[in-house]
């Protein structure tokens, strides 16, 4: 009797969780936006799992450089970094290559660059618009189309697009961020569907809040702006839409990126996944 199923390979099933979340050994990832927050988290997740990385992102350069050699040396991979402007297309695609140059072609592709401006829609400025959808949206659809092929011919990829829960749901004065996210999630869809017979997943993930600095830094300005305590502005303001009433951790989110390269992940894709202390169950 058959007892595995049409188009399937035992053998190459992962024997437990725990095999399949050591098996990016030799695998390699670009992680855009990762010097700090949650892209950061992400690539150290990636590379304690095995996989060779490239950061990607601005900041103190001495700072970014002591990030990459604790990287490479807790994990004992090839750490390297991409100063790539990821709202111009050229750099992108030379990010990609010398990527494939130093370490080989990229196995897994997480984009995760994005900025933010908040402003009600009459006065939005144009410039931010544009950059917002630079960065959000067309910087993934470039990424995606410099990795993608390689991926294909080697009949294994993992692509990973960070989203938001404002990429299933709106809230106001947010309209570029928000149209970017939706955006990225109608991207995933499509490069899904295109890549559904070659041994490559593309997949959302959408967080609520999470802790950041970032983050953090918002809640003394959102304090002062509405004449509130800081911890009425935590529950009351910004994570008011979020019932858990709690922050999500980095390590939460990098945690699913990860399980998501794994084989175990290998029937999840075109997926909008959301972690956002149930925001979008409402």
């Amino acid at each position: 009797m058959e007892t595995t199923p049409p188009g399937s390979d035992a053998s190459a099933a992962p024997a437990d969780l725990a095999q399949a979340l050591t098996a990016l050994k030799g695998r390699s990832a670009i992680v855009t936006g990762s010097t700090s927050g949650i892209g950061l988290g992400i690539a150290r997740a990636l590379a304690a799992s095995g996989a060779a990385v490239t950061l990607n992102g601005f900041g103190d350069p001495a700072a970014i450089e002591e990030t990459r050699r604790q990287l490479a040396e807790a994990h004992g991979v090839a750490v390297h970094h991409s100063g790539a402007d990821m709202s111009k297309p050229d750099e992108i695609a030379s990010m990609v290559a010398t990527h494939a140059e130093r370490l080989g072609p990229a196995d897994i592709l997480v984009n995760n660059a994005g900025i933010q401006h908040v402003s009600p829609i009459e006065s939005f400025p144009a410039t931010k618009w544009d950059a917002i959808l630079a960065i959000n949206l067309s910087a993934a659809f470039h990424t995606i189309q410099a990795a993608y092929p390689a991926m294909k011919a080697r009949g294994w990829g993992r692509i990973i697009n960070i989203a938001s829960a404002h990429g299933l749901v709106a809230s106001p004065f947010k309209s570029a961020y928000v149209a970017a996210k939706h955006g990225v999630i109608g991207l995933t869809k499509v490069v899904a569907l295109e890549a559904a017979e070659c041994g490559v997943t593309c997949n959302a993930i959408c967080p609520g809040y999470v802790w950041t600095p970032l983050v953090a830094a918002q809640i003394d300005d959102q304090a002062a702006a509405h004449g509130l305590p800081r911890d009425r502005v935590v529950r009351d303001v910004i994570l008011a839409p979020q019932p858990t009433r709690r922050f999500a951790t980095v390590d939460e989110i990098a945690a699913l990126a990860v399980f998501l390269c794994t084989d175990l992940a290998a029937s999840i894709t075109g997926t909008a996944l959301p972690a956002d202390g149930g925001w979008t169950a409402r």
